[in-house]
């Protein structure tokens, strides 16, 4: 038997820690990185379950790459545990089942596509056809051009084809979608929940927070090394306080932010924009006391001020 099935058979049977929801194929436990007397890392907890999109989520500074090069095993912790398929992340068969696109310096702009898809093949036992990967990361048309001739969208999307030329159980997405318009960053939308549904699970990094929100089942915040929020979207979006009323209303701020429910109140000319948790149940309690209330908007809460709220000192 070759080197390759055997390898092949190992993919077929891959060694994964079930947990209470499914197959967790990755964990960071207690885990903490210094750098000198810099802790960039502070005791995080982190885990990813088999099938899923995960958005890390972070300011500057966070721990958010630190996390990620823990779990390529490109570093390892000064303390807690991190695990891969169970195993080390440094061992060469978990290496072989993870794929990342990270924002690299530099690639050799001479040589092209097609040829730079050739070499990362070659890094791996049983990788994806060249027309599969092609196809699937949109690069119909350019495979004989040099990388550096490339357009900034075009190399994301070159990038994100060397991610997945191993065939990859586990995919790291730093930034896919930097340099892409809106039409292009779209359509790698679409080739990442595509990833999900052929079982595959994606860790995403992005300061597009329009983009976690559409893409991840879960979303994890971290701030100054560790978790500060865990959740599906529309969870974490609860916790910037609530829904926003806008309208337009003679009733007090002082009775407004006496009323049941409400988290804040915020006057912007004629208008005022209350948050609260019951949105609906307020703006009954505001139609009692004010009859010509008039202009009224109710907006869900947006991903961004629920990660300002969290992140903020």
């Amino acid at each position: 038997m070759t080197q390759a099935s055997v390898m092949q058979m190992e993919r077929a049977t891959p060694l994964l820690v079930e947990s209470g929801s499914g197959r967790t194929i990755a964990t960071l436990a207690g885990v903490v990185k210094r750098y000198g007397a810099t802790t960039a890392l502070d005791g995080l907890n982190l885990s990813l379950q088999a099938g899923e999109i995960v958005a890390l989520l972070g300011p500057n500074g966070a721990g958010k790459s630190t996390a990620v090069r823990l779990m390529l095993g490109l570093a390892g912790p000064t303390n807690g545990t991190v695990r891969i398929f169970g195993g080390d992340p440094r061992d060469a068969g978990a290496r072989t089942r993870v794929g990342a696109m990270l924002q690299v310096a530099r690639m050799t702009e001479v040589l092209r596509v097609r040829e730079h898809l050739d070499l990362f093949r070659s890094y791996y036992p049983a990788p994806l056809p060249v027309a599969e990967i092609v196809r699937f990361a949109q690069l119909e048309g350019i495979e004989d051009r040099p990388f550096g001739q490339l357009s900034g969208g075009q190399k994301q999307r070159m990038l994100f084809a060397l991610a997945l030329c191993g065939d990859p159980d586990l995919v790291f997405l730093d930034e896919p979608t930097v340099g892409m318009d809106i039409e292009a960053r779209r359509g790698l939308w679409q080739q990442i929940r595509s990833l999900k549904a052929r079982g595959k699970t994606v860790l995403l990094t992005t300061h597009y927070l329009e983009e976690a929100d559409a893409l991840a089942d879960r979303i994890v915040v971290i701030n100054k090394g560790h978790v500060v929020s865990e959740g599906t979207p529309d969870e974490v979006k609860r916790m910037s306080g609530g829904r926003k009323i806008r309208c337009h209303t003679a009733i007090p701020v002082a009775v407004l932010e006496q009323i049941e429910g409400v988290t804040g109140v915020e006057m912007s000319g004629a208008f005022v924009t209350v948050t609260a948790q019951n949105a609906e149940a307020v703006v009954r309690e505001m139609l009692a006391l004010d009859e010509c209330l008039s202009g009224l908007e109710i907006a869900s809460p947006a991903l961004e001020d629920a990660f300002l709220a969290l992140t903020k000192n």
